[in-house]
Protein backbone atom coordinates (compact mmCIF):
# COMPACT_ATOMS: atom_id res chain seq x y z
CA UNK A 1 0.00 0.00 0.00
CA UNK A 2 1.65 3.33 -1.10
CA UNK A 3 0.62 6.78 1.18
CA UNK A 4 1.64 10.10 -0.63
CA UNK A 5 1.17 13.31 1.82
CA UNK A 6 2.65 16.94 0.90
CA UNK A 7 5.76 18.29 -0.55
CA UNK A 8 5.68 15.27 -2.72
CA UNK A 9 6.75 12.83 -0.11
CA UNK A 10 5.60 9.02 -0.86
CA UNK A 11 5.72 6.51 1.54
CA UNK A 12 5.11 2.60 0.97
CA UNK A 13 4.07 -0.18 3.02
CA UNK A 14 6.31 -3.35 2.95
CA UNK A 15 6.27 -6.08 5.16
CA UNK A 16 4.83 -3.24 8.14
CA UNK A 17 7.90 -1.26 7.45
CA UNK A 18 7.12 2.39 6.26
CA UNK A 19 10.07 2.62 2.89
CA UNK A 20 10.37 6.31 1.07
CA UNK A 21 9.96 5.74 -2.49
CA UNK A 22 11.93 7.59 -5.23
CA UNK A 23 10.73 11.03 -5.71
CA UNK A 24 9.75 12.52 -9.20
CA UNK A 25 12.70 13.80 -10.73
CA UNK A 26 13.10 16.04 -13.74
CA UNK A 27 16.47 17.13 -15.69
CA UNK A 28 17.57 20.81 -16.91
CA UNK A 29 20.21 21.58 -19.07
CA UNK A 30 22.33 24.03 -21.04
CA UNK A 31 23.69 24.10 -24.26
CA UNK A 32 25.34 27.10 -26.77
CA UNK A 33 23.87 26.11 -29.82
CA UNK A 34 26.67 27.87 -31.80
CA UNK A 35 25.00 31.15 -34.44
CA UNK A 36 21.50 29.17 -34.27
CA UNK A 37 20.62 31.33 -36.58
CA UNK A 38 18.19 31.27 -39.89
CA UNK A 39 18.88 34.09 -41.79
CA UNK A 40 22.51 35.67 -41.93
CA UNK A 41 22.96 38.78 -40.35
CA UNK A 42 25.85 41.95 -40.44
CA UNK A 43 28.39 40.27 -38.06
CA UNK A 44 27.65 36.62 -38.43
CA UNK A 45 26.61 35.60 -42.14
CA UNK A 46 26.02 32.24 -41.82
CA UNK A 47 22.86 30.48 -41.25
CA UNK A 48 22.87 27.09 -39.20
CA UNK A 49 22.86 24.25 -41.50
CA UNK A 50 20.80 21.37 -41.20
CA UNK A 51 23.67 18.69 -40.85
CA UNK A 52 24.19 21.59 -37.54
CA UNK A 53 20.68 21.52 -36.40
CA UNK A 54 20.53 17.42 -36.72
CA UNK A 55 23.59 16.59 -34.64
CA UNK A 56 22.34 19.46 -32.29
CA UNK A 57 18.78 17.38 -31.86
CA UNK A 58 20.78 14.15 -31.10
CA UNK A 59 22.52 15.70 -28.49
CA UNK A 60 19.27 16.88 -27.21
CA UNK A 61 17.56 13.37 -27.69
CA UNK A 62 20.56 11.90 -25.62
CA UNK A 63 19.63 14.54 -22.76
CA UNK A 64 16.01 14.29 -22.33
CA UNK A 65 15.74 18.23 -21.07
CA UNK A 66 13.02 18.75 -19.56
CA UNK A 67 14.12 22.60 -19.15
CA UNK A 68 16.39 23.55 -21.65
CA UNK A 69 18.60 27.02 -21.62
CA UNK A 70 20.21 28.15 -24.94
CA UNK A 71 22.86 30.22 -25.41
CA UNK A 72 23.56 31.92 -29.50
CA UNK A 73 19.71 31.25 -30.46
CA UNK A 74 19.10 33.44 -33.53
CA UNK A 75 15.65 34.68 -33.89
CA UNK A 76 12.51 33.84 -32.38
CA UNK A 77 11.33 31.77 -35.74
CA UNK A 78 14.87 30.08 -35.39
CA UNK A 79 13.71 28.80 -31.39
CA UNK A 80 10.25 27.95 -32.95
CA UNK A 81 11.54 25.80 -35.30
CA UNK A 82 14.36 24.09 -33.39
CA UNK A 83 11.04 23.49 -30.94
CA UNK A 84 9.22 22.04 -32.99
CA UNK A 85 11.87 19.89 -34.86
CA UNK A 86 12.43 18.22 -31.49
CA UNK A 87 8.39 17.67 -30.60
CA UNK A 88 8.41 15.89 -34.20
CA UNK A 89 11.11 13.80 -32.66
CA UNK A 90 9.69 13.29 -29.78
CA UNK A 91 10.66 15.58 -27.03
CA UNK A 92 8.27 17.94 -26.40
CA UNK A 93 8.98 21.59 -24.75
CA UNK A 94 5.91 23.31 -25.61
CA UNK A 95 6.96 26.72 -23.62
CA UNK A 96 9.31 29.40 -24.68
CA UNK A 97 10.99 32.11 -23.44
CA UNK A 98 13.30 34.64 -25.76
CA UNK A 99 15.29 37.59 -24.59
CA UNK A 100 16.64 40.06 -26.80
CA UNK A 101 19.29 42.26 -25.56
CA UNK A 102 21.62 44.96 -26.95
CA UNK A 103 23.17 42.48 -28.79
CA UNK A 104 20.70 41.76 -31.93
CA UNK A 105 22.38 38.88 -33.77
CA UNK A 106 22.12 36.38 -30.74
CA UNK A 107 20.03 35.79 -27.61
CA UNK A 108 19.47 33.44 -24.85
CA UNK A 109 16.03 31.25 -24.95
CA UNK A 110 14.68 28.87 -22.65
CA UNK A 111 12.16 25.96 -23.63
CA UNK A 112 10.49 23.86 -21.44
CA UNK A 113 8.07 20.70 -20.72
CA UNK A 114 6.54 22.76 -17.30
CA UNK A 115 4.71 26.22 -17.57
CA UNK A 116 6.16 29.21 -16.24
CA UNK A 117 4.01 31.23 -13.66
CA UNK A 118 6.18 34.36 -13.97
CA UNK A 119 8.90 35.87 -16.58
CA UNK A 120 11.40 38.77 -16.01
CA UNK A 121 13.24 39.24 -18.89
CA UNK A 122 16.26 41.54 -17.78
CA UNK A 123 17.31 43.15 -21.13
CA UNK A 124 18.59 46.54 -20.08
CA UNK A 125 21.14 46.16 -17.18
CA UNK A 126 23.88 48.41 -17.05
CA UNK A 127 27.59 49.18 -15.97
CA UNK A 128 29.97 52.12 -16.15
CA UNK A 129 33.57 50.79 -17.37
CA UNK A 130 36.79 53.27 -17.60
CA UNK A 131 33.97 56.08 -17.78
CA UNK A 132 31.63 54.36 -20.11
CA UNK A 133 28.07 53.08 -20.16
CA UNK A 134 27.93 49.74 -21.12
CA UNK A 135 24.83 47.32 -21.34
CA UNK A 136 24.61 43.66 -20.54
CA UNK A 137 25.33 42.72 -24.31
CA UNK A 138 22.85 39.50 -24.44
CA UNK A 139 20.79 40.00 -20.95
CA UNK A 140 19.12 37.52 -18.97
CA UNK A 141 16.63 35.05 -19.06
CA UNK A 142 14.76 34.86 -15.42
CA UNK A 143 11.75 32.59 -15.41
CA UNK A 144 9.62 30.82 -12.39
CA UNK A 145 8.88 26.95 -13.49
CA UNK A 146 5.72 25.42 -12.34
CA UNK A 147 6.92 21.43 -12.10
CA UNK A 148 4.35 19.88 -10.34
CA UNK A 149 1.29 21.24 -7.71
CA UNK A 150 3.62 21.23 -5.06
CA UNK A 151 7.14 22.32 -6.66
CA UNK A 152 8.63 24.66 -8.41
CA UNK A 153 11.96 26.64 -8.81
CA UNK A 154 13.26 29.64 -10.67
CA UNK A 155 16.05 29.44 -13.80
CA UNK A 156 18.27 32.38 -14.35
CA UNK A 157 20.35 31.88 -17.84
CA UNK A 158 22.86 33.75 -19.09
CA UNK A 159 25.45 33.86 -21.77
CA UNK A 160 28.58 36.38 -20.55
CA UNK A 161 30.97 38.86 -22.81
CA UNK A 162 33.15 35.91 -24.58
CA UNK A 163 37.12 36.67 -24.47
CA UNK A 164 37.04 37.79 -28.33
CA UNK A 165 38.87 41.38 -27.88
CA UNK A 166 36.57 44.15 -28.99
CA UNK A 167 37.72 47.91 -29.02
CA UNK A 168 35.25 49.10 -26.98
CA UNK A 169 37.11 47.62 -23.64
CA UNK A 170 39.09 44.75 -22.18
CA UNK A 171 37.16 41.68 -22.43
CA UNK A 172 38.02 40.13 -19.06
CA UNK A 173 37.06 43.41 -17.40
CA UNK A 174 33.48 43.73 -19.60
CA UNK A 175 32.69 40.16 -18.39
CA UNK A 176 33.34 40.84 -15.04
CA UNK A 177 30.78 43.49 -14.91
CA UNK A 178 28.30 41.60 -16.62
CA UNK A 179 29.28 38.72 -13.76
CA UNK A 180 28.60 41.44 -11.36
CA UNK A 181 24.97 42.33 -12.57
CA UNK A 182 24.50 38.64 -12.87
CA UNK A 183 25.11 38.11 -9.25
CA UNK A 184 22.73 41.31 -8.25
CA UNK A 185 19.83 39.64 -9.82
CA UNK A 186 21.01 36.37 -8.06
CA UNK A 187 21.28 38.13 -4.42
CA UNK A 188 17.75 39.89 -5.01
CA UNK A 189 16.19 36.05 -5.15
CA UNK A 190 18.08 35.27 -2.29
CA UNK A 191 16.74 38.22 -0.27
CA UNK A 192 13.69 37.74 -0.97
CA UNK A 193 13.76 34.34 0.07
CA UNK A 194 17.07 32.15 1.31
CA UNK A 195 15.26 29.29 0.94
CA UNK A 196 14.79 30.18 -2.55
CA UNK A 197 14.85 27.24 -4.95
CA UNK A 198 17.22 29.00 -7.88
CA UNK A 199 19.09 27.23 -10.87
CA UNK A 200 21.71 30.11 -12.76
CA UNK A 201 22.95 28.04 -15.62
CA UNK A 202 24.79 29.02 -19.33
CA UNK A 203 27.93 30.19 -20.99
CA UNK A 204 30.07 32.22 -18.71
CA UNK A 205 32.75 32.14 -21.00
CA UNK A 206 35.31 31.74 -18.37
CA UNK A 207 36.67 29.10 -16.01
CA UNK A 208 35.20 28.13 -12.43
CA UNK A 209 38.61 30.54 -10.50
CA UNK A 210 38.14 33.39 -13.01
CA UNK A 211 37.46 36.93 -11.18
CA UNK A 212 34.09 36.62 -13.31
CA UNK A 213 33.15 32.80 -12.40
CA UNK A 214 34.11 33.43 -8.94
CA UNK A 215 31.42 36.65 -8.90
CA UNK A 216 28.41 34.69 -10.09
CA UNK A 217 29.41 31.94 -7.37
CA UNK A 218 29.55 34.24 -4.25
CA UNK A 219 30.67 33.18 -1.08
CA UNK A 220 29.33 32.17 2.74
CA UNK A 221 25.84 31.35 2.95
CA UNK A 222 24.94 32.47 -0.32
CA UNK A 223 27.71 31.21 -2.71
CA UNK A 224 26.04 28.36 -5.30
CA UNK A 225 26.84 25.15 -5.41
CA UNK A 226 28.70 24.04 -8.92
CA UNK A 227 27.16 21.30 -9.83
CA UNK A 228 29.87 20.37 -12.19
CA UNK A 229 28.62 18.06 -15.00
CA UNK A 230 31.19 15.13 -16.41
CA UNK A 231 31.57 12.45 -19.21
CA UNK A 232 29.94 9.40 -17.68
CA UNK A 233 33.30 7.46 -18.80
CA UNK A 234 34.15 5.21 -15.59
CA UNK A 235 37.04 7.94 -14.17
CA UNK A 236 35.92 8.20 -10.45
CA UNK A 237 39.03 7.99 -8.67
CA UNK A 238 39.99 11.06 -6.38
CA UNK A 239 42.27 13.58 -7.42
CA UNK A 240 45.40 12.80 -5.21
CA UNK A 241 45.66 16.95 -4.92
CA UNK A 242 42.62 17.34 -2.31
CA UNK A 243 42.30 20.76 -3.15
CA UNK A 244 41.30 20.06 -6.38
CA UNK A 245 38.63 18.77 -8.18
CA UNK A 246 38.43 14.85 -8.95
CA UNK A 247 39.87 14.04 -12.33
CA UNK A 248 36.79 14.01 -14.34
CA UNK A 249 36.44 14.80 -17.80
CA UNK A 250 34.38 18.43 -17.55
CA UNK A 251 35.57 20.46 -20.64
CA UNK A 252 32.41 21.90 -22.54
CA UNK A 253 34.33 24.18 -25.11
CA UNK A 254 36.61 23.83 -27.69
CA UNK A 255 38.60 26.67 -28.74
CA UNK A 256 39.98 26.00 -32.41
CA UNK A 257 42.56 28.91 -32.48
CA UNK A 258 44.55 28.07 -29.21
CA UNK A 259 43.36 24.00 -29.94
CA UNK A 260 42.27 23.77 -26.24
CA UNK A 261 39.18 22.75 -24.27
CA UNK A 262 38.14 24.67 -21.40
CA UNK A 263 34.74 24.07 -19.28
CA UNK A 264 33.12 27.87 -19.63
CA UNK A 265 29.41 26.13 -19.00
CA UNK A 266 27.58 25.65 -15.81
CA UNK A 267 24.84 24.65 -14.00
CA UNK A 268 24.77 26.11 -10.68
CA UNK A 269 22.21 26.10 -7.40
CA UNK A 270 21.18 28.41 -4.42
CA UNK A 271 21.28 26.74 -1.14
CA UNK A 272 17.73 25.73 -1.70
CA UNK A 273 18.23 23.92 -5.21
CA UNK A 274 21.18 22.09 -4.02
CA UNK A 275 18.78 19.89 -1.23
CA UNK A 276 16.89 18.68 -4.74
CA UNK A 277 19.94 17.95 -7.09
CA UNK A 278 20.61 14.60 -7.91
CA UNK A 279 24.11 13.95 -8.59
CA UNK A 280 24.47 10.29 -10.54
CA UNK A 281 22.41 12.06 -13.31
CA UNK A 282 24.17 15.16 -13.86
CA UNK A 283 26.74 14.55 -16.62
CA UNK A 284 28.38 15.74 -20.15
CA UNK A 285 26.57 13.35 -22.79
CA UNK A 286 29.58 12.11 -25.37
CA UNK A 287 27.91 11.83 -28.49
CA UNK A 288 30.08 11.38 -31.61
CA UNK A 289 31.41 13.93 -33.89
CA UNK A 290 29.66 16.30 -31.35
CA UNK A 291 31.59 19.35 -33.06
CA UNK A 292 29.10 19.43 -36.07
CA UNK A 293 26.28 20.84 -34.09
CA UNK A 294 28.66 23.39 -31.94
CA UNK A 295 31.90 24.37 -30.35
CA UNK A 296 30.14 23.53 -27.34
CA UNK A 297 29.01 20.45 -25.58
CA UNK A 298 25.33 20.60 -23.49
CA UNK A 299 25.56 19.92 -19.91
CA UNK A 300 22.06 18.66 -17.68
CA UNK A 301 21.71 18.23 -14.11
CA UNK A 302 18.61 15.95 -12.55
CA UNK A 303 16.75 16.94 -9.51
CA UNK A 304 13.98 15.67 -7.45
CA UNK A 305 10.79 17.57 -7.84
CA UNK A 306 9.96 17.62 -3.59
CA UNK A 307 11.47 20.16 -1.53
CA UNK A 308 13.58 18.56 1.13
Amino acid sequence: MNRCFGQGICLAVWFGLLVRLPAETFRVAAYNVENYLDQPTDSRPHVKSAEAKTKIRESLRALKPDVLALEEMGTTNALLELRNSLKAEGLDLPFWEHVSGQDTNIHVAVLSKFPFTARRPHTNDQFLLSGRRFHVSRGFAEVDIQVNANYSFTLLAAHLKSKRPVPEGDEAELRLEEAKALREHIDANLAANPNVNLIVLGDFNDVKNSPSTKAILGRGKTKLTDTRPAERNGDNAPNLVGRFDPLNVTWTYYYGIEDTYSRIDYILLSPGMAHEWVKEDTYIPTIPNWGVGSDHRPIVAAFEASDR
